[in-house]
């Protein structure tokens, strides 16, 4: 088992990905870098490969599919993940690794929205979406995580090993994020620069697809993990639209002893129908969250137990 392993993704990455490599292994010589390729069509593998990375390869396209190879494949006490687009200075890598190593950290995230990232994104929808999954995320699940879709952060060797990597694609973040705060696992948060890619690097991030698939994974989770309270906001607004169109119902049958628009009475009945099954399927989800919560406790004590015997 590595006492700190460095997980690179990377996609057509060769401009940058030297300089990357060589950061590191200047800021932690005592670390192991993994590059795992993601069908690269430029020399991403060779540069990797000569600047003293162990390179890896993971071809089914896509962000989260990588780091979920990354996860199963790597033993580690410390994982530190980094994009390889030289957009994230390691001068601080080594002070993320040591909030999990000696403070216990399960995740540490590097927050660049509270330093340089407003001014050195040039892209305006990339940081209005930032803001608005902070804003929603903290809301949602009354945390304060100060930077969502940040890809700079360090992980417990607890965290890897019981994270279910589902996403397939950008939307790993969110996951990380509402999976650490769901569990109730020690999340600490560290300010990092951030510089805007070099001239000639892409972005294989798309503003409107992938902001799409980020906000639906992130109600989707909602749903998962806070069911009572996704559910009942639904059985809200059905009884409500129910009590809505019954006040000019019950309105004219005080004033005139009839009810002559009976389908819209008939409406209403099935909306309010409607929400209260809304209701107690959030509950019953409810009971089966929390069993799941008490389980995860059991699984995490399983790894910890495991990491502490050495396998």
């Amino acid at each position: 088992m590595d006492r700190i392993a460095v997980l690179i993704p990377c996609y057509n990455e060769e401009q940058t990905i030297e300089k990357v490599v060589a950061d590191v292994r200047r800021e932690l010589p005592e670390a192991a870098v993994y590059v795992y390729d993601n069908n690269s069509t430029d020399r991403t593998v060779e540069l990797a490969g000569a600047a003293g990375a162990v390179v890896r390869f993971e071809y089914a396209q896509g962000k989260g599919n990588v780091i979920r190879r990354m996860f199963r494949e790597i033993e580690a006490e410390c994982y530190l993940l980094l994009d390889g687009d030289d957009t994230y200075p390691v001068d601080c890598a080594r002070a993320m690794v040591q909030k999990v190593l000696e403070h216990h950290a399960d995740m540490v995230v590097g927050d660049r929205l509270s330093s340089t990232y407003f001014t050195e994104n040039k892209r305006p929808f990339h940081n209005f979406g930032n803001s608005l999954m902070r804003f929603g995320i903290n809301r949602l699940f009354h945390t304060d995580i100060k930077d969502i879709m940040t890809g700079y952060r360090a992980f417990s060797y607890e965290f890897v090993k019981t994270f279910p990597v589902i996403s397939k694609g950008f939307e790993i973040e969110t996951e990380m994020t509402i999976h650490a705060v769901n569990y109730h696992l020690q999340v600490e948060n560290m300010v990092v620069e951030y510089r805007d890619r070099p001239k000639g690097s892409v972005s294989k991030l798309n503003t409107y697809s992938d902001g799409l698939k980020v906000i639906h994974k992130m109600m989707q989770l909602y749903k998962n993990y806070k069911p009572l309270q996704f559910f009942g906001a639904i059985c809200l607004l059905l009884i409500l639209a129910a009590l809505i169109l019954m006040i000019p119902i019950i309105a004219e049958y005080f004033d005139t002893g009839l009810v002559p628009r009976f389908p819209t009475l008939i409406v209403c009945g099935f909306l309010t129908l409607a929400g209260i099954q809304s209701f107690f399927a959030g509950m019953i989800l409810d009971v089966l969250a929390a069993k799941d919560r008490r389980d995860f406790e059991y699984r995490m004590n399983k790894v910890s137990t495991r990491r502490r015997h050495g396998g």
